[in-house]
Parts: structure tokens; C-alpha cells; sequence
């Protein structure tokens, strides 16, 4: 298996970036990484030669956050971005892992990658740390004005996702809504509540009806339907929250001595609280619905978080979630 990676995108590229292609080539024997940049710069971030399964492609460009997200990869044919992409298309890696521009890299994988036939739009799914294993978000973010059919087609793509790559059995997918009951909710939720029911009753989905965040946070459900504009304010939600509960945390337990005691006992609770909260741990968000994986790691990533976000998608590749898609398209479909 060969996995491309942006060696360019991101906060901290190329060194941490480059080091965390380089941990998961040492610890994944037979994975090939092919790492794309500025080949000076991503061979002197490696260090003294490169690992076996390791090559550098030379991309002379780089797609920055001053850049126009839709228009970049066209302007900059030779940026680590466009050239990665490129490559994926064209066979010569089986998915595309980049910290870089997250308009840029959603733009340039719909037109150059192309989405799966059939498919509307295709969406961002983190996996949110909730209760219990997580839920996966789709979409959160992409697609601010969603259709029914869009909806309709996120239910699935996210449902493919939680049980091929995530290994959930039998996922539950839920609407988020403003409260439970079938009535609830505007139009598009009205409308879209029905057809889900539709596709549940029928055996395709296990749809559980729609889901308020506080439910969804306590894990309620395995899959979390929303339009791209509702669906990232519940993210960035949940991050504030996660953040301003890390910093209270350490405050209380600061206090005093008898409160720093307390800390000690607590110790190992509380690093694995922290961990679950680290977006590191994942690596970083799919998108769904694109002929090949292309997973997208958050702009901050560092070497842990890049490793990560290649064995995201080593196991995108194994679960053929394309393939999947494809066998079940026209359930996807709406008639018009």
C-alpha cells in the first residue's frame, strides 16, 4: 500500500510533518510513503537518508492560507497540494493525507480526484469524542446549504464509514435536530427526517429518529447527520467545551496542596480524559464520497497527530469504502 502526504501543508511543515510520515513508515513494515514538497526542504526535515518504502516527489509550490481556497490548486499546478492529488487520480498511491488548506484540499479533491457517480456533495466526518466509542460528524462542515438528497446521502456515507473503517456493528444513525419528536425542526430537517425513516424502515439504515447535541454528546448515537453550517458549530462547540473543561480542571486541582494531592490519585483518570479530547489521537477527517481517500489532519499537526491521520488512511483504503458506495448508489438517490 502507498500513501501520498503533503509534506508542505500544515503549521509545522515540513519537520513534523515529514517525522510523522517517517514514524508510520517504521512502525507499518511494506507501507509505502511518498512524501511531496520542496524536495530540499522535505529531504533535510528527514534527516540522513530516507527509510526503505520512503520517496520524495519534488512540488516546487505551496497552497498557503492567504491563498483563495477554490481557486489555489488551479493557480499553483505545481504546489504539494495539487501535484499529491494528482498522483492519487492517476494510480500511482492509494489515498492522500495533507495538513494543509482545508478549502483548498476539499476544492482541488472534488475536481481532481472527482466524486464517487451518484454522489451530490461529498462531506467531512471527524470522529467527536463522546461517551462511549465516539460519533462520526457528518457533515461538519463542507457543505453549509444542504438538499434533502445531500442529507439522505451523509446518513449513508457516514454510516459506510462507522461500520467498515470504525468496525461498528449495525451503526446507529440519527438527524440532529432541536428536539426528538418527528415534528420538530424546519423544513429541510422535516423532510429529511422522512426520508431517512423511509430507508430505516426498509432495512437500509438503522435509523434511530433525530438526536439533540447533549444526546448525541453522550453517545446516542454512532452517526450524527447534519448540514455542514449546523454540524460545525456543534464541533467547534464541543472543542470549546472540552477546552474550557482542561483548563478548569487544572485550575481546581492547582488550588492547594491538598487539591495537588488529589491531582496525584487522580492522575492516570485524568491523562486519559486529556487523550481522548487530543485531536492527535485521530489524526484527522475523511472525506466521504471522493473516488480514493483523502483524509484532511488539522492545521496544527504535529508528528504524532500526521502518523496517526496515515494509518487513518491505510484503514480507509482496506475498508473500499468506494466500493461500498458504489454497490449501494441507488439506494442513495432520490427520485425527482
Amino acid at each position: 500500500m502507498k500513501i501520498i502526504v503533503d509534506a508542505m501543508g500544515g503549521d509545522n511543515a515540513p519537520l513534523e510533518i515529514v517525522q510523522g510520515a517517517l514514524a508510520a513508515a517504521r512502525a507499518r513494515p511494506g507501507l509505502e510513503i511518498v512524501l511531496v514538497g520542496r524536495e530540499a526542504e522535505v529531504r533535510a526535515a528527514a534527516g540522513p537518508g530516507l527509510p526503505s518504502g520512503v520517496s520524495v516527489v519534488n512540488a516546487t509550490e505551496v497552497i498557503d492560507m492567504h491563498d483563495d481556497p477554490a481557486r489555489a490548486f488551479r493557480n499553483k499546478p505545481d504546489s504539494s497540494i495539487t501535484v499529491g492529488l494528482t498522483m492519487l487520480r492517476d494510480g500511482q498511491g492509494d489515498a492522500f493525507v495533507s495538513a494543509g488548506s482545508t478549502g483548498a484540499l476539499f476544492s482541488a479533491g472534488t475536481l481532481i480526484v472527482k466524486r464517487i457517480r451518484g454522489i451530490r456533495r461529498a462531506a467531512m466526518a471527524p470522529l467527536v469524542p463522546t461517551a462511549g466509542r465516539g460519533v462520526v460528524l457528518v457533515d461538519c462542515g463542507a457543505t453549509a446549504d444542504c438538499t434533502v438528497e445531500y442529507l439522505l446521502q451523509f446518513a449513508y456515507l457516514g454510516s459506510f464509514y462507522a461500520a467498515r473503517a470504525l468496525r461498528v456493528d449495525n451503526p446507529r444513525v440519527a438527524l440532529l435536530n432541536i428536539g426528538t419528536e418527528d415534528t420538530k425542526g424546519d423544513a429541510l430537517r422535516l423532510e429529511t427526517y422522512a426520508a431517512l425513516k423511509a430507508a430505516g424502515e426498509a432495512g437500509h439504515l438503522n435509523f434511530t429518529g433525530n438526536i439533540e447535541a447533549k444526546e448525541a454528546v453522550k453517545g446516542g448515537c454512532d452517526v450524527v447527520v447534519a448540514d455542514g453550517f449546523t454540524g460545525n458549530v456543534m464541533l467547534k462547540t464541543i472543542e470549546g467545551v472540552g477546552s474550557f473543561l482542561g483548563k478548569e480542571l487544572k485550575g481546581m486541582f492547582m488550588k492547594s496542596l491538598k487539591t495537588k494531592i488529589a491531582a496525584l490519585l487522580v492522575r492516570d483518570g485524568l491523562n486519559q480524559f486529556k487523550e481522548r479530547l487530543n485531536p492527535d489521537t485521530v489524526g484527522g477527517t475523511p472525506f466521504l464520497g471522493l473516488q480514493k481517500p483523502v483524509i484532511k489532519a488539522h492545521g496544527a499537526s504535529k508528528a504524532k497527530a500526521i502518523e496517526n491521520a496515515v494509518y487513518q488512511a491505510v484503514t480507509a483504503v482496506e475498508a473500499d469504502l468506494a466500493g461500498q458506495i458504489e454497490a449501494n448508489i441507488g439506494l442513495m438517490k432520490m427520485s425527482r
